[in-house]
């Protein structure tokens, strides 16, 4: 769920491009130029290009991989208190076991008034990587991060009830279709395309209410309390 390009023939493309969009559109809201940002739990760093292109000072950290900042014994970050203007979190939190001790890292990290962006989900299959651990309410979200000194600006669900059970049917289907030899890449594919035009069908007659409390995915923007 990381990855920032999705493309039609991944049976998860839907919610990967809505997902890409509520992180465009909340990337607006910061300034970014010139701001350190660190992304706590890169990954492959799919994200990286974006900051770049808005002026900001990307640093990575992770637990695998060579980056710019390590992840000491325990979770914490190998950076000073205030030594970033923003930290980023995409699709990571749900991989956290001490959520609390995750959280309160990114504060520490952070300058005063500095901004926490995160992705997790709502609901998903279960994805060990390489523990998977917890999936959240939008008010379980809120009253969780905000319990680690932050307040909260701004929350944008991604893919409501239709559109995610439809993604999920999409992914048994292209497993199952992708075992038949010669033709099954091309059916894995056609099918993936087919159900990602439903989803998106699905999430224009849900209404944003229904959407709002039952989404696949937040993309959450929360600020520091110094």
């Amino acid at each position: 769920m990381r990855r920032a390009a999705p493309r039609i023939w991944h049976p998860d493309w839907y919610v990967l491009r809505e997902l890409a969009g509520a992180i465009r559109e909340t990337l607006a809201q910061l300034p970014l130029n010139g701001a350190r940002v660190l992304d706590y739990g890169c990954g492959e760093r799919p994200y990286e290009a974006w900051f770049a292109a808005a002026g900001a000072r990307y640093q990575g950290a992770d637990l695998e991989g060579s980056h710019e900042i390590q992840i000491l014994s325990g979770g914490t970050l190998d950076a000073g208190n205030a030594s970033a203007e923003v930290v980023t979190s995409f699709q990571v939190l749900e991989h956290v076991w001490d959520v609390s001790g995750y959280l309160c890292e990114a504060h520490r990290v952070l300058v005063p008034g500095g901004w926490l962006l995160l992705s997790t989900h709502g609901t998903w299959l279960y994805h060990p990587h390489p523990g998977d651990f917890r999936r959240w309410t939008v008010e379980g979200l809120k009253r969780e991060v905000e319990a680690a000194r932050f307040t909260l600006v701004s929350m944008r669900p991604v893919a409501g009830p239709l559109a995610w059970t439809t993604v999920l049917r999409s992914l048994g289907w292209c497993h199952f279709l992708g075992r038949i030899p010669l033709v099954g890449g091309a059916l894995s594919a056609m099918f993936a395309t087919l159900f990602g035009v439903k989803a998106w069908l699905e999430d224009r007659v849900t209404p944003a209410s229904i959407t709002r409390d039952n989404a696949c995915v937040y993309v959450g923007l929360f600020r520091r309390v110094p």
